[in-house]
């Protein structure tokens, strides 16, 4: 097969947009497709085609690329992508879905003559726009040059998890990264706020566990985008954290495994969307340990 693939994406938000734009910059023909319209079309300006529907964007498409918002909404717009499906065409799915999805996800494949990748990417705007993310992926290994471009183009690196997809294994693996990304974006908020109700600097804070165990890059860059307002644009939104939460403290329930950490923080990153952060960075949970009407800052 060609390096130079057909290569159409549904869903271009924050991930899909930048993940599409790469696969242009790599030379692949990118057709994009998104419910709402404007935040696809200026992909034009980076040769993409915009199509007005999905089955449209995907028509003779070599490889198909989902970055929706769930399981439920990704299986919807495949279902209207589907009399535009070549059959043999290549499918990476790469939405954060959770285990229950994948399977449903991977039928679909099969009865559409589609070859499955499970394929969700691990990183945020900053490696999205600049083609670093990190790709986990399962698939047929009979069929990896076909998506091996597509995953070069957007990722620095890509982990292979297995050779049958529906098995859901690089979904797992994602689950359990983001398990630990989402409690340590929870407990930045956390102690930022303990601060700010104690009256304690958080530089004093930070000098305290400098160079230590505890100290950490993430705690850094995330409590600088409270401390400094710099939550919008997001890298990875509030919304999208619980969302992801949710995901994992069902998995958790599914295999009996109690994730006491996971569900506080589905529910923080929920009172801060409620308060009206849901489309800032999720370092906005900070916002969840005070009131209705409270802004106050670090």
């Amino acid at each position: 097969m060609t390096d130079k693939l057909t290569v159409s994406v549904l869903g271009t938000g924050i991930m899909g947009a930048a993940m599409a734009r790469n696969l242009a910059r790599a030379g692949h023909r990118v057709r994009v497709w998104n419910r709402s319209r404007d935040k696809a079309e200026p992909l034009a300006a980076d040769g993409a085609h915009i199509a007005e529907t999905p089955e449209e964007a995907v028509r003779g498409a070599d490889v198909v690329l989902t970055m929706l918002y769930d399981g439920p909404a990704t299986l919807d717009v495949m279902r209207r992508a589907a009399p535009g499906l070549r059959a043999g065409a290549a499918w990476a799915q790469c939405t954060t879905a959770g285990t229950e999805a994948i399977g449903e996800l991977a039928e679909f494949a099969d009865a559409h003559g589609l070859v499955f990748f499970d394929a969700p990417v691990l990183g945020t705007r900053a490696p999205a726009e600049a083609g670093q993310l990190t790709v986990l992926a399962a698939g047929p290994g009979a069929a990896r040059d076909a998506v091996t471009p597509v995953f070069d183009a957007v990722g620095a690196r890509t982990v292979w998890t297995g050779e049958d997809g529906s098995a859901g294994s690089a979904t797992r693996l994602k689950l359990v990264a983001n398990s630990w990304v989402l409690a340590a974006t929870a407990a930045t908020g956390e102690a930022l706020a303990l601060a700010k109700g104690l009256g304690v600097d958080p530089r004093d804070f930070f000098g305290l566990i400098a160079g230590g165990p505890l100290d950490m890059g993430y705690l850094h860059a995330k409590a600088a985008l409270v401390l400094e307002d710099r939550l919008s644009p997001a890298s990875f939104a509030v919304t999208t954290a619980e969302k992801d939460a949710r995901l994992i403290v069902r998995a958790g329930q599914r295999h009996g495994v109690r994730l006491d950490v996971a569900e506080a923080a589905a529910e923080r990153f929920g009172r801060a969307a409620a308060l009206g952060h849901g489309n800032e960075d999720m370092a906005a949970a900070y916002f969840a340990s005070f009131g209705e009407g409270e802004h106050p800052s670090p």
